[in-house]
């Protein structure tokens, strides 16, 4: 294609969006709400499944150790779960520093038991799938020398399965949301393409291919769908940023974090912008096709 072609097809759709400015401003406006409410949920979604994995990372299990059990047999049994497969890491915590713990939590009157220590040596225990937590707990269980296992047996299962119907469930939301904003966003770029159907049927009529007729439509939703992505993407962007400057320092010393500003504001920026163009362009395509039989 010739660079004069080229530049007249830019011309062309910038004048049509001119040309047609109750249909640009009905078309851009549908765009911007629906990208502004894609954008906000999906962050949201996005930051709960953040949650929902810090959670789940969070699952441990506390090993107890036999009261007799000397330093050597701790150390063998703490080499001996370390090396079993699915299990990331094993922290030993004497009864003193237990003690220690328990005193920082509930205060200097738990300090009497600092004469006679009725706590044990415990191994705190991670396994690298947290799925695997009930397996390796079953596992460990049987090895000599260990008192007790806890991994909070029962809700643990519940607390996975409750985890993985969030997640579907905002998939299927998103999803749905998506397929809602290209639905209502290629209908009104429909709208404005049929009324100017008499256009498309005469530059038919005089001779031109369907791409002559079709480019300078397809940029016509491009442009719409960037122009609707700006007031989304700064929304959102300003949005974030309180949200995250609010939540922060909240979730200082909680195990559940939210996704840091940057880069992720970009993520969420680029998504909207990226939805906006190919959501414009196939509006614009999908509709201008059937006014090219002629």
């Amino acid at each position: 294609m010739k660079a004069r072609t080229v530049s007249r097809h830019f011309r062309e759709s910038f004048k049509s969006l001119v040309r047609n400015g109750w249909m640009t401003f009905a078309s851009v406006s549908a765009v911007t709400v629906t990208l502004l409410l894609v954008g906000v949920f999906t962050a949201l979604m996005l930051n709960m499944n953040k949650a929902a994995t810090d959670i789940e990372n969070d699952v441990e299990m506390n090993v107890y150790i036999e009261i007799e059990a000397e330093q050597e047999t701790i150390q063998s049994l703490e080499d001996e779960i370390s090396d079993l497969s699915g299990v990331e890491s094993v922290v030993y915590s004497s009864k003193e520093e237990e003690l220690t713990s328990l005193i920082d939590s509930f205060g200097e009157e738990m300090a009497l038991f600092e004469q006679n220590n009725p706590l044990r040596d415990k191994f705190i225990v991670k396994a690298t799938d947290p799925r695997q937590t009930e397996r390796l707990a079953t596992q460990i269980q049987t090895y000599e020398n260990i008192a007790a296992v806890e991994y909070g047996k029962g809700k643990i299962d519940q607390l996975f399965e409750t985890l993985e119907i969030s997640r579907n469930v905002g998939a299927v939301l998103i999803f749905g949301l998506l397929f809602t904003a290209m639905f209502l966003i290629s209908n009104t770029i429909k709208i404005t393409i049929v009324a100017r159907r008499k256009e498309i049927e005469i530059m038919k009529l005089v001779g031109a291919s369907n791409w002559f007729v079709r480019i300078p439509f397809l940029l016509e939703g491009i442009w719409l769908g960037l122009i609707g992505a700006i007031l989304p993407i700064a929304a959102v962007s300003v949005l974030y940023y309180n949200v995250y400057e609010f939540m922060q320092p909240r979730l200082e010393n909680s195990f559940i974090q939210i996704l840091e500003f940057t880069p992720f504001i970009y993520q969420i920026n680029a998504l909207i912008l990226l939805m906006g163009i190919l959501i414009g362009a196939w509006g614009s395509f999908m509709s201008v096709r059937k006014f090219l039989r002629v």
